[in-house]
């Protein structure tokens, strides 16, 4: 038999299902639903929290617990990366129309809020064998967040690395203040004679850390999807690299394979 609580957190689940509740509606005060349910405030708290686990509902400082508003889901294809390709020999005109993330949740250029910054460091142990360069090596280090203009909350956290010797002969590429580039990574590799040859995409899962659940505005119990981008050029070298972060309750990744006929 269902616990006291489980039952009020039905009743009030239902009610949001059905829009009687509408995302963004403050839910009454604890006192009040424990008078209307006959029940403990401490009852009712283990209730919202179901709520909150399921990220139904979230508890604002100070305010009380709301509907949590629906975030703009994206979803991820593996046949981005060609469209990104093709897109990159496009006049400037063409590109500055649309861009990954436009591609990947619907949205124009003008919904969005982007924000990047550039660093100059050097490769660590792992960073210098993911990207095949000695330890020790300059990079450029950049980090991207790009946001619905109706939300507060990043699609992704996002660290890229470039290696300077690679790129250092545009010095366009080394300053945040060009971005947004039009056409992207892919393009800025064109403008210093790189064209990729393929992508190589892994992807793991864990819990967030406190600073990703905080900036991402996770609900409790939501993971984080890692994904590693590993960009080779048309002479198999590593060149560029991306570490995102993913937030996994409005996530989606599909991948597709084409399959030769027999």
């Amino acid at each position: 038999m269902a616990k006291a609580y489980e039952r009020i957190a039905d009743e009030l689940r239902e009610s949001i299902r059905a829009g009687e509740l509408k995302p963004g509606d403050r839910l009454p005060s604890e006192t009040k639903l424990a008078e209307d349910h006959r029940r403990s405030v401490p009852t009712i708290r283990d209730a919202l929290r179901l709520l909150q686990d399921e990220g139904l509902i979230e508890k604002l400082h100070g305010r009380g617990n709301f509907v949590r508003k629906a975030r703009t889901r994206v979803l991820r294809t593996n046949d981005r990366h060609q469209w990104e390709k093709d897109r990159a020999r496009e006049p400037e005109a063409k590109r500055l129309e649309t861009g990954s993330t436009e591609h990947d949740t619907g949205l124009e250029v003008d919904d969005l809020v982007f924000h990047a910054s550039y660093r100059e460091t050097k490769a660590d142990k792992e960073i210098a064998e993911a990207l095949g360069v000695p330890e020790g090596s300059a990079l450029v280090e950049r980090s991207y967040r790009t946001r619905y203009a109706a939300e507060t909350a990043p699609f992704a956290l996002v660290t890229s690395y470039l290696i300077r010797a690679l790129v250092e002969s545009n010095p366009d590429l080394l300053d945040a203040a060009n971005e947004p580039w039009p056409g992207g990574t892919q393009n800025q590799l064109l403008s210093v004679g790189i064209e990729l040859d393929r992508i190589e995409e892994r992807v793991t899962a864990r819990p967030p850390t406190p600073e990703e659940a905080e900036e991402l505005e996770l609900p409790p119990g939501t993971s984080v999807l890692l994904l590693r981008k590993t960009s080779f050029d048309l002479n198999d070298r590593v060149v560029e690299m991306s570490d995102v972060t993913l937030p996994g309750d409005r996530t989606e990744m599909l991948f597709t394979t084409p399959l030769e006929r027999w």
